[in-house]
């Protein structure tokens, strides 16, 4: 079991939300694939992923990637076992160019709570340092950290 459980409520989704940014802030991909169905089925861009196996592979690649990672969710929509949300997240490369990626995703949740299916639209912008929004120490982001919609995103 993985509660919040579906169906959800407002509260209940709001929840549920957090809890997956937290996770990807981690950036622990193990941990964060044991919120998956064993057999999840992802899109993420053009690319995918089918298990966690995958998933794993997919996150550790993607994680050594995009460096300093940071990211924030915010529930968009919610329905019984479905989850919309929007997010943004900061990176630099291995170059030190720092990026804002912007997108939604589309979550279908078993009975359990774990996610079976993940959609996700993403596009990345090219940012200046000094443009960064995203400043808390690496890990789970501060409770008093504005959300997307504070920020302006």
């Amino acid at each position: 079991m993985r509660p919040p459980l579906p169906p959800f409520t407002n509260e209940t989704a709001i929840g549920k939300v957090r809890l997956a940014e937290d996770g990807w802030n981690s950036r622990n991909p193990e941990k964060v694939s044991l919120a998956y169905t064993e057999d999840s089925a992802w899109r993420n861009r053009d690319t995918f992923i089918t298990g966690r196996a995958e998933i794993v592979r997919f996150l550790t690649e993607k994680w050594q990637k995009e460096q300093a990672y940071r990211l924030i969710k915010e529930l968009f929509a919610f329905t019984d076992n479905r989850i919309a949300v929007r997010y943004a997240y900061e990176f630099h490369d291995a170059n030190g160019q720092w990026h804002r990626a912007y997108g939604n995703e589309n979550w279908v949740f078993d009975a359990q709570g774990l996610m079976q299916n993940r959609y996700a639209s993403i596009n990345n912008l090219q940012i200046r340092e000094t443009d960064r929004l995203f400043h808390w120490s690496q890990g789970r982001r501060p409770d008093d950290h504005p959300g997307l919609s504070d920020l302006g995103l």
